[in-house]
């Protein structure tokens, strides 16, 4: 969007409230097509309050919107799940490293999302979908706190009834209405059908979701090399000068946010980094 230090000034469309303290937004008004690629984010700036970064959460084929699922859990994020349609927002983007999907073609296609990390994996499901006969097996193993707190509920509604896709969610607690899994997310993977020797497995969510996720895929048979994280981490300028996303040797607006585990996992069991 021109340059990356510049916002761009767009308007919210279409308001979805997605769970009490998560919305989405589609934002309208770029004045060309928005290009960008699985797992990257932007920086949405509210004058006033300051500047956060969002993944992208919309559909990579859609270039006349831009989405952004928030939850609202501090100052800026807070201000902007109460915007409403035709409330001005800046825009900076699209930054960082996306998902291989496009190096996973022919693999099987693992997706793992905890919570909120489901939105920086909707734009695969989406792109792996449009471009389905590239792509093995593809499976969705999604774990939230409560069923109340489930993401894009229409949207899993529609791709479990996919014969070309494998959805499987579970929540931490529920109460008697609840008809599906209950327990962690990784109890999951135990019974998802996938080729560990030819399958590329992309996981977001908290990072001690991550880590738990990432020892049950080793423990399925997965290579380091072919497990992908997204570590969204304290990022303020998204491209590299102001030093707050330090990650070790790297930064993760510029270095990530999507990283292979096998070049992080020195850092991400240190709870100190």
């Amino acid at each position: 969007m021109g340059h990356p230090l510049i916002p761009a000034i767009l308007s919210v469309g279409q308001i979805r409230r997605e769970t009490g303290d998560v919305v989405t937004l589609t934002l309208e008004g770029y004045g060309r097509p928005f290009r960008f690629r699985p797992g990257q984010f932007n920086m949405l700036y509210l004058p006033g309050a300051g500047e956060v970064p969002i993944s992208i959460s919309g559909d990579p084929g859609k270039m006349d919107r831009v989405v952004h699922t928030v939850r609202m859990v501090g100052s800026v994020t807070g201000l902007i799940g109460r915007l409403k349609k035709g409330d001005p927002i800046g825009v900076r983007g699209p930054f960082g490293n996306p998902w291989p999907v496009d190096e996973a073609r022919g693999d099987d296609i693992l997706l793992v999302a905890g919570g909120v990390g489901l939105a920086p994996l909707r734009p695969v499901v989406y792109d792996v979908l449009s471009r389905r006969k590239d792509f093995g097996r593809f499976l969705l193993l999604y774990g939230a706190r409560t069923p109340d707190d489930l993401l894009y509920k229409r949207e899993l509604h529609r791709w479990r009834g996919r014969f070309d896709m494998y959805v499987d969610v579970t929540v931490d607690s529920a109460s008697s209405t609840w008809k599906g899994n209950v327990g962690v997310v990784t109890a999951l993977i135990e019974r998802a059908r996938f080729d560990p020797y030819h399958t590329t497995a992309m996981v977001c969510g908290p990072e001690v979701m991550m880590r738990f996720t990432v020892r049950a895929l080793m423990e399925a048979g997965l290579k380091e090399e072919k497990i992908f994280l997204s570590m969204e981490r304290n990022m303020k300028c998204a491209i590299g000068l102001c030093g707050h996303c330090q990650f070790g040797p790297y930064f993760v607006c510029k270095d990530g946010p999507v990283f292979r585990y096998d070049t992080v996992k020195e850092l991400i069991w240190r709870k100190e980094v």
